[in-house]
């Protein structure tokens, strides 16, 4: 534990943010993860809707610096590409 006093407070503030960078990750990993199992279950609207909302987490999370804007850009390129494979079977 540190004994100065901006160095406490620093603590404070980056287990705040700690706290909520893991929230936030966490939020992203579910909506990539439920674009995922909508096109495995070949249900078009819900992927189409599951991707929306995981793409803006993808783009939130870049410019929050969760994550970076190539890897988010990655994922939203496989996301999509499933999605228009299942939509050219549909």
């Amino acid at each position: 534990m540190p004994n100065i006093k901006s160095a406490v407070k620093r603590v404070k503030t980056i287990e705040k943010r700690r706290a909520l960078n893991a929230s936030q990750k966490s939020a992203l990993r579910t909506a990539v993860k439920a674009a995922d199992q909508a096109v495995v279950a070949t249900d078009v609207e819900a992927a189409k809707a599951a991707l929306n909302t995981a793409t803006k987490k993808l783009d939130k999370a870049v410019t929050k610096g969760l994550i970076h804007k190539n890897a988010a850009a990655r994922k939203k390129s496989r996301l999509a590409k499933k999605l228009n494979a299942l939509s050219a079977q549909a």
